[in-house]
């Protein structure tokens, strides 16, 4: 109970190092870790929030490891984090970096700022490092609304934890070239709440139709992506109704033009 630092990983690695996941000893193997990879990750700013939307595939090499896997997680009550990358650690490092966010919210009496939420996952994805070299890796998108700036943002990350903040939109993952591509020619800067949200299942879509380790919307089992909005009242997960909605549309939509919809001639 000695007052100490308002880092819980600090806290973490003075009193149980061996509970810190970049200090755990990974038993001898040869060649790549075959473990369940989480795939692509997008998001998108609007005026006034931040959308994040994740499929829902994890694969295992050449086979899908799981059709419903949740990518996309609330850090707090105003940021997100989506994973792509190792599963298992992926979702463990999410837990750790909400620990993080919680316990300096209780030592401090004040949030992080978002600058500052964004700096301590750079350093918690570095100390992963170890594992990530052995095919481990673990490569997150993290979004907020900064209360000081009344806008949403979006920081992408490198495996060695390096940070750069993205306008206007992201994608991460094995299917972020094909996201990224979609993104860029349906992201505007007056997109409202619903646009921002339909234009990042599109890019989910799109992504799908390309890569086969992800996962487009499944209508015949009703299995939709995550998609979270963060405003200046905090983080909100789009109800199964509202993204089946999306999805629908979206379908019904590629049945008339299979590669969606294009970009405005100027």
């Amino acid at each position: 109970m000695t007052p100490g630092s308002s880092s819980f990983m600090d806290f973490l690695a003075e009193h149980a190092p061996e509970q810190l996941p970049g200090n755990r000893p990974l038993p001898p193997v040869q060649g790549a870790v075959q473990a369940p990879h989480g795939t692509t990750i997008v998001a998108a700013t609007f005026p006034g929030g931040v959308v994040l939307a994740g499929d829902r595939r994890a694969t295992m090499g050449n086979m899908i490891a799981q059709r419903d896997i949740e990518k996309v997680f609330p850090a707090d009550e105003y940021s997100a984090v989506g994973i792509a990358g190792t599963a298992g650690l992926a979702v463990e490092m999410v837990k750790l970096f909400q620990l993080e966010l919680e316990h300096f919210e209780k030592v401090e009496g004040a949030q992080l700022s978002l600058e500052g939420k964004a700096n301590r996952l750079s350093t918690m994805i570095r100390s992963n490092l170890g594992m990530a070299m052995q095919g481990l890796a673990v490569v997150p998108l993290f979004v907020g609304y900064d209360t000081d700036r009344d806008q949403g943002r979006i920081f992408s990350y490198d495996v060695t934890g390096g940070r750069s903040e993205e306008l206007g939109f992201a994608a991460v993952g094995s299917g972020s070239v094909f996201a990224r591509g979609s993104l860029k020619k349906l992201h505007r800067s007056d997109l409202s709440r619903e646009q921002a949200a339909t234009v990042a299942v599109q890019a989910l879509y799109d992504a799908a139709d390309d890569d086969s380790a992800t996962g487009g919307p499944d209508l015949t089992r009703r299995i939709y992506p995550v998609v979270a909005v963060i405003t200046e009242d905090g983080y909100a997960r789009l109800t199964e109704s509202e993204v089946s909605e999306i999805a629908r549309s979206i379908h019904e939509g590629r049945l008339q033009h299979p590669n969606g919809p294009q970009a405005p001639v100027l």
